[in-house]
């Protein structure tokens, strides 16, 4: 009697011998390569005579006295001129020249050798690296950090061994250790935890913002109201009316006493807050404006719409300073900062946009996501920012996005994300899961799914904006249920509680 062999998918065993194959060469992991010592010895003789070889001429005298007088090369410095090897030449013709500036010619100083390969190596071992590359490698970390694990394919280089630059024109020599890639490990934060949770919104809540007093934030809502609360307490302060449909976006000014909102009623408004009434209307969007941001510098308001445009407007004149086309749909999400390129936009046509602010054009366009992409959030500290969609999160670089990583896991739509300066990520999506990552590295350290508010239905469980206060211990969440979610850092929790489960996936990284 036969047994029946299990049958599995064509998925499962290949992942299955994939895992054997890792489990197999874990051990060999970031090793660096065997050297081989006749191919290295051959490359450096070309790169040696490549780089030099427009030098190999020169007087040589003044050279070892220079190279003597160096710190910290007395270990490296070996005779420039080996026995045994160039034959000496004799200076001839009309016009002799003496070894170095300054020096007498006579019968020794006319005598000229050719600098061996063993002394050039040698001097150029000796040599302080340039000033250019120092500052190159006290450029910032986390970055730095990232592009190196995130996916471009380094050679490894065998320790203890040195090469020399020359750029432009001039030498730039410098030791480069070479060194195997590591993965880095990543930072350990703290688990966060539900503090609290602050009903009376009737309608979805879609926005929120904190003020730059950290006293008290705004909540927009599909109710068609703008509710103020306090951070401490958690009461309501006061409520704000006069949108006619769901209130997409808010934002407080940092230079004045407004508050900014847009909804699905095509309205921007600008509310004084001394006075808690509408002082200004921004007319032109034909469609719903689903998100609004400040400029950090200049009194300017950029909002976006789902006549897939995004709109600069001067805020005291309320002119419409320029229009931003380019996106074939609605734009869902928009950014401003200081620096270049001081406006991002992402939109439901799977693209992101960087746009030149006093052009009105766009600088660059991002089109690696293959879906919506509803979310973008810039790192306080460093020049990156990232963006949420559907299919996965991506970390870009200033100015000319350049992509950095791929933040695979949180297979739902992403509504938004949130970042402190600590390197927490936090993204927020449809199905009401809120994900934890390590910025630098990508892990995901935490995923969280609070019940809903009882009463209400569990497909009501969605998470639609999330934003750190400015002391940045506190995490404040706007979802489905109706209601605003106060998450803050479990004090409790150290390392030993909650490791780092960390396993380096082979399949992470990918190149788009």
């Amino acid at each position: 009697m036969t047994e029946d062999v299990q049958k599995h998918s064509v998925h499962t065993l290949v992942f299955r011998s994939l895992k054997r194959t890792h489990d197999m060469f874990v051990s060999d992991h970031a090793k660096s390569v065997a050297l081989d010592d006749e191919s290295h010895r051959v490359k450096m003789g070309v790169k040696l005579k490549t780089d030099y070889s427009a030098v190999l001429h020169m007087p040589i005298l003044k050279e070892k006295d220079r190279i003597a007088q160096l710190p910290g090369s007395a270990h490296a410095i070996q005779d420039y001129t080996q026995p045994g090897d160039a034959p000496d030449y004799l200076i001839a013709g009309t016009h002799a020249y003496p070894s170095g500036p300054g020096m007498a010619l006579t019968a020794d100083t006319m005598i000229h050798r050719n600098p061996s390969e063993a002394g050039i190596h040698s001097m150029a071992l000796a040599l302080p690296p340039s000033q250019a590359r120092q500052e190159a490698i006290r450029t910032a970390a986390g970055v730095a950090d990232i592009h190196q694990h995130a996916g471009a394919a380094e050679r490894s280089r065998p320790p203890s061994t040195a090469v020399s630059l020359m750029e432009g024109g001039g030498t730039r020599n410098s030791a480069l250790i070479r060194r195997a890639p590591t993965m880095p490990k990543p930072q350990w934060h703290p688990p966060w935890k539900l503090f609290r949770v602050i009903s009376g919104h009737l309608g979805w809540v879609r926005s929120i913002a904190v003020e730059p007093g950290n006293q008290w934030f705004v909540t927009g809502s599909a109710d068609r109201t703008i509710k103020i609360w306090d951070l401490a307490s958690g009461k309501l302060k006061l409520s704000l009316t006069g949108h006619i449909s769901t209130v997409r976006g808010v934002a407080v000014s940092s230079r004045s006493p407004y508050l900014f909102s847009c909804g699905e009623d095509k309205q921007v408004k600008c509310w004084d807050l001394e006075y808690n009434k509408v002082i200004r209307h921004y007319h032109g969007h034909l469609s719903a404006v689903y998100d609004l941001d400040l400029h950090p510098t200049i009194d300017v308001l950029v909002t976006c719409s789902r006549d897939a445009t995004a709109r600069v407007w001067d805020i005291r004149t309320k002119a419409n300073v320029h229009t931003l086309t380019g996106h074939t749909n609605t734009v869902a999400t928009v950014r401003c900062q200081a620096v270049e390129p001081q406006v991002i936009t992402g939109s439901h046509d799977s693209t992101i946009r960087l746009w030149d602010l006093i052009a009105g054009k766009t600088r660059a366009t991002l089109t690696n996501h293959k879906k919506s992409v509803r979310t973008l959030v810039l790192h306080p500290r460093q020049h990156t920012f990232a963006s949420g969609s559907a299919d996965n999160i991506k970390q870009w670089m200033f100015p000319d996005g350049s992509f950095i990583q791929n933040l695979s896991g949180h297979s739902a739509i992403i509504n938004t994300l949130a970042v402190n300066s600590d390197g927490v990520l936090v993204s927020g999506a449809d199905n009401g899961t809120i994900h934890m990552w390590d910025w630098r590295t990508g892990y995901n350290f935490q995923r969280i799914h609070a019940a809903v508010q009882p009463g209400s239905l569990d497909s009501e469980s969605g998470i639609f904006a999330c934003v750190f206060d400015h002391s940045e211990s506190r995490l404040i969440t706007a979802e489905a249920d109706k209601t605003i979610k106060v998450y803050k850092e479990d004090e409790m929790a150290t390392e030993e509680t909650h490791p780092v489960n960390w396993k380096p996936e082979i399949l992470k990284r990918k190149r788009f």
